[in-house]
């Protein structure tokens, strides 16, 4: 017993690890045991939190933007993400792929019909079914999944890649608090953050995991009859996990690296058949009215609460919901982008992941977002109604509509399945970096417990009210983690500053006069 107490003081960050553990043990278990009442407290808790917090959520995301965009123009844009004679350890070709497969995901396949057709059929204000609601149903599409959720990725990705490897800090997000607190990070408020970033990134990961089983589901039961349940979703998510944690314990990187290649080559391969089969030249005229429409929306959406519309739902099932899932994201992807980025400039940094993801996600979203408006519209193919009935089926309904249908719904499924298998992986590393304080190589068998941990928290959330319930982790979990983010904005900031006038990197040219002088009078705690 002692040598294994030995063993996990030195895999793991135990305070960070345990805390973690003994809290989402004792959420599976009120899941499980008490799902209704679950149910319940998920929708108190959402809205208690969309109506005092709702304010601050638009204007965190807002000001996170605002932020990194000041960063891009700063004088801090040639600071070195690494030495200063570092080089990048990627090309622009394969740095941009894999930003690009950052920026794909269940989410994209899941929403890329559903959100146009929903926001078109049903608008926050003003009539649905229309050609100016068509349009306005792509304007706040491209709101929800552009810059905005690229700027959330920036701030904590840049921070890591910035301590992590400028100044040789470990990579964890309470790293980036050190020019505030020092080397308090070690103490109580530093494992808090930790924690909390394990919560938001376990709740990210669960909500997609959720939403790809609820896709598979509706796949299998659209094209085969196998029925849309609970039941059905959680054996999906206990197979799927399995396939995951098999992965895990067998290390197969290099096949779950190609598994990510070869799905991203298939969602490309989807993404294409579409534009040509489907209505080409409207899709081509729709992606400049939409750049155009995005452009001229972006600053008053940024700060649009919809005080007076008629749904007073609407904002948390969309506009909060997402902010709440890239911020409760941003730990898991942020970690991604910065592991992939040591060498880069700031100024190269910000710009490669501000605007690549996003020019693809927007190409991506016209295609099968407009293409689905076109064939309800112009065709009058009811797509929206279709929808309006089961969201989850929305990809499968637009590809009917489309030749080879079965072979290109059985892709999609695929495609979902995969993305399920490598977020599940690579979830569970990212938790398991941030519980083993920062080893970018942790054991084995703590990432089957958080690949598995995944699982249970997807199937716990789909009972006990299965969207909802998702969208209502998200936006839960990451109110904290946004607070954390304000502090990060400024640890970055102060750090920045400081780097910027002195001749060498070294940690402690990071803290200024005053965080000095506090450490020297408190001890470490």
């Amino acid at each position: 017993m002692s040598s294994l107490i030995d063993r996990a003081k030195q895999d793991l960050d135990l305070p960070v690890f345990l805390i973690s553990f003994v809290v989402i043990t004792a959420f599976v278990l009120f899941g499980a045991f008490f799902t209704e009442t679950a149910g319940e407290v998920f929708q108190s808790v959402q809205d208690g939190i969309v109506h005092s917090f709702g304010w601050f959520y638009v204007l965190a995301v807002t000001g996170f933007l605002l932020f990194v965009l000041s960063l891009l123009f700063s004088k801090y844009g040639n600071i070195k993400l690494g030495p200063d004679d570092s080089e990048p350890d990627y090309s622009y070709l394969s740095w941009f792929a894999m930003l690009f497969s950052a920026g794909m995901g269940i989410g994209l396949v899941f929403f890329g019909v559903a959100e146009p057709i929903m926001h078109f059929d049903g608008p926050p204000v003003g009539e649905g079914g229309t050609q100016a609601a068509a349009q306005r149903s792509m304007e706040i599409t491209f709101f929800h999944w552009g810059v905005h959720a690229w700027a959330v990725y920036i701030v904590v990705g840049l921070s890591l890649a910035y301590f992590g490897y400028r100044h040789g800090l470990p990579l964890t997000v309470s790293s980036a608090l050190y020019p505030i607190i020092g080397e308090r990070v070690n103490g109580p408020i530093g494992k808090a953050v930790d924690i909390f970033a394990v919560f938001g990134t376990l709740f990210g990961v669960a909500t997609s995991l959720g939403l790809g089983v609820m896709q598979i589901n509706a796949g299998l039961d659209y094209l085969f009859g196998i029925p849309d349940s609970d039941t059905t979703r959680t054996i999906l998510i206990a197979i799927i996990t399995l396939i995951a944690t098999v992965s895990v314990v067998l290390g197969l990187d290099k096949g779950i690296r190609r598994l990510s290649e070869a799905n991203l080559l298939l969602a490309l391969a989807l993404l294409l058949f579409v534009a040509v089969m489907g209505p080409s030249i409207y899709l081509m005229d729709s992606f400049v009215t939409n750049l155009g429409g995005y452009a001229q929306s972006i600053v008053p959406l940024s700060f649009e609460t919809y005080p007076f519309a008629a749904d007073e739902g609407w904002q948390a099932g969309w506009t909060l919901f997402y902010w709440g899932w890239w911020i409760a994201w941003s730990p898991f992807v942020g970690m991604f982008i910065a592991r992939i980025s040591r060498g880069r400039t700031l100024r190269e940094f910000i710009v490669g992941v501000l605007l690549v993801p996003t020019a693809l996600t927007f190409i991506w979203l016209t295609v099968f977002g407009n293409t689905a408006i076109h064939m309800d519209l112009v065709q009058g193919l009811g797509i929206a109604d279709a929808v309006g009935e089961n969201m989850d089926t929305a990809f499968f309904v637009m590809l009917e509509e489309l030749p080879l249908a079965a072979i290109t719904s059985l892709i999609t499924i695929l495609v979902v399945v995969l993305f399920f298998v490598t977020s599940s992986d690579s979830g569970s590393l990212v938790i398991d970096i941030i519980t083993s304080g920062g080893e970018v190589k942790p054991k084995a068998y703590t990432r089957i417990f958080w690949a598995v941990s995944e699982g249970l928290v997807a199937i716990i959330l789909l009972w006990a009210g299965g969207l909802a319930a998702l969208q209502t982790a998200s936006i839960a979990s990451a109110l904290p983690f946004a607070i954390i983010m304000v502090f990060i904005c400024y640890g970055l900031f102060k750090g920045l500053r400081v780097d910027y006038h002195s001749d060498e990197v070294d940690p402690e040219d990071i803290l200024d006069t005053e965080t000095r002088t506090a450490e020297e009078k408190e001890p470490v705690a």
